[in-house]
């Protein structure tokens, strides 16, 4: 397995029911899946992410996209930290290169990742095959294994998947949040038939289905599973929050004692009890929520 046995990650991840009125009183029972317990540095869907394409890349420099403040970006700084192999950060925004580094980056660069900054305009065209090959030639990382925005491709896809297959038979629906979608592209599939899998996005723009039904065909040659998305809830957008969800972050942390980690889990948390409160779900119905990350330190 590369090594990676030697990083003793908690999988299956741990699942267990809460008790919240919010649910309880329309006849729903509400459980957290704990990937966020996965591994310390290695959180959640990150590290069903990123294996495969650890094991994909075989040793080789692994290269990879994000912003300022990119939680996969320090993820795959940290891998590459504990598994002895290379890495480059292609980061948005060229500017970034003149300041001083933000501490999400300072700790890519403390493990190890050689940051590459690129202009936006650059950035936005990183998926057009001349465009990468420039990058990746002005990086010095021409020979390395390209693993794209937020580490969603058909290995991702595929090792998402184990999400869904421990989750078979204990919940009739299953919550996400999605970013890039591969986190619930690979869940829906490892589900069970009659089990169903929401996808609560963080970022604006309705796009999302597209992205995750591609990644399903390029995966699995077809879309697999039974899914669907819910994109009311991203609060304006990546890395937006409101008053009104950071309230409910902090009601749900009083309740469960659960550190809510607000870009993602806060706001799916927040769209499973909205849709809760509407009367979606019959009663009767288990709902899971993925937790697949925690506040930053």
């Amino acid at each position: 397995m590369t090594g990676l046995d030697v990083l003793a990650p908690r999988l299956p991840s741990p699942l267990h029911e809460v008790r919240d009125e919010r649910f309880g009183r329309r006849g729903l029972r509400l459980l957290l899946k704990r990937d966020d317990l996965i591994h310390p540095e290695l959180i959640g869907n990150k590290w069903r992410k990123l294996v495969p394409n650890v094991e994909a890349a075989g040793g080789r420099a692994l290269v990879t996209f994000g912003g300022a403040w990119s939680n996969h970006l320090r993820a795959t700084a940290a891998a590459g930290r504990l598994l002895g192999f290379p890495t480059v950060g292609v980061v948005r925004g060229h500017e970034l290169a003149d300041r001083p580094l933000n501490p999400s980056l300072t700790r890519c660069a403390a493990d190890g990742m050689r940051l590459h900054f690129v202009d936006r305009s650059t950035y936005r065209h990183k998926s057009e095959p001349d465009t990468l090959a420039a990058i990746l030639a002005a990086a010095g990382a021409q020979d390395a294994y390209v693993v794209p925005e937020g580490g969603s491709n058909a290995e991702a896809v595929h090792g998402c998947r184990a999400l869904g297959v421990e989750l078979r038979g204990a919940a009739e629906v299953v919550a996400v949040a999605c970013g890039t979608g591969g986190t619930l592209a690979g869940l829906a599939a490892g589900l069970a038939p009659g089990q169903h899998a929401l996808g609560i996005p963080v970022l604006r723009g309705g796009f999302l289905e597209a992205d995750v039904q591609a990644l399903q065909e390029r995966a699995f040659g077809a879309r697999t599973g039974s899914w669907s998305l819910d994109d009311r809830f991203h609060c304006g957008g990546y890395a937006r929050t409101t008053p009104e969800l950071e309230a409910f972050a902090q009601d749900f942390e009083d309740r469960h004692g659960l550190p809510v980690e607000r870009l993602y889990v806060a706001k799916m948390l927040y769209g499973l009890t909205t849709l809760a409160a509407e009367g979606a779900f019959a009663r009767g119905t288990a709902l899971a929520a993925v937790v697949t990350g925690r506040p930053s330190a």
